[in-house]
């Protein structure tokens, strides 16, 4: 399926969140799908998961995630240099600000007269956000792939509580890890599970890809690994749809 993309400006609480909508070409009502990048922000690389996802019949919205300061409408590079960037720029960002900037791209969502249910996905520190967008009760159904913090509240600037706040989440939760992440090692993967299992969400799907390495979605790099890519989307393709019809 082909897909149809725009930039939009999304209204922020005193600034804009820039951001690329990506929808099945053909027209008709669909879900959405608020996507949350990693730190890089909106490269070519998240953008071509973003439109294999869309062309699956989602509304597919990815908003930058530094909106505030020198990194709004920056795609960052794969090297050091814009390693060290995207880290600064979520260590500039206060976990209020991030929710902030969540609520008004749910709010724009859920404005959409093409929108018929919401539902949220991200990678990394997206992973983390999608998470966290998890507590909005518009939020249907949530896939996070590796989420980085969840453990020990590490997301930006300050302590976020995201984990210790899972029995707010209403919508169902599907969590994607590598087992050589080392940002999420085994004890902390137990460790999330265990902490979501006590706060009620005994029915979510986990899993864990033997040999994925931390951002082995991503199709730049050494640790991109193509196959379990293709699995990871079929999974959230599937997920996603059974809470979206």
């Amino acid at each position: 399926m082909k897909v149809l993309e725009e930039d939009v400006r999304i209204a922020g609480s005193g600034h804009e969140i820039r951001a690329k909508v990506l929808t099945p070409d053909g027209g008709g009502n669909r879900p959405a799908l608020l996507l949350y990048s990693d730190i890089f922000q909106l490269t070519e690389s998240t953008l071509r998961t973003c439109r294999r996802l869309a062309a699956e019949g989602f509304v597919v919205c990815v908003p930058e995630i530094y909106p505030r300061g020198e990194l709004a409408g920056v795609a960052l590079e794969f090297d050091d240099a814009g390693k060290q960037a995207g880290l600064g720029g979520a260590a500039a960002m206060t976990t209020a600000e991030f929710d902030e900037d969540r609520v008004s791209v749910v709010d724009y969502l859920a404005q959409r007269s093409d929108v018929t249910s919401l539902h949220v996905g991200g990678w990394c520190l997206g992973g983390h956000l999608a998470f966290r967008a998890a507590l909005d009760e518009r939020v249907a159904s949530t896939v996070c792939f590796y989420p980085t913090g969840l453990h020990n509240g590490a997301l930006g600037a300050d302590h976020a509580d995201s984990l210790a706040r899972a029995a707010g989440i209403t919508g169902q939760l599907m969590i994607i890890f590598g087992s050589r992440d080392p940002h999420v090692p085994a004890a902390a993967r137990a460790q999330i599970l265990s902490e979501l299992y006590a706060a009620g969400h005994e029915d979510l799907e986990l899993h864990v890809y033997a040999g994925g390495e931390h951002a082995f979605m991503r199709d730049v790099g050494p640790r991109y690994d193509p196959e379990l890519t293709d699995r990871g989307l079929t999974e959230a393709v599937s997920f996603l749809r059974g809470r979206s019809l």
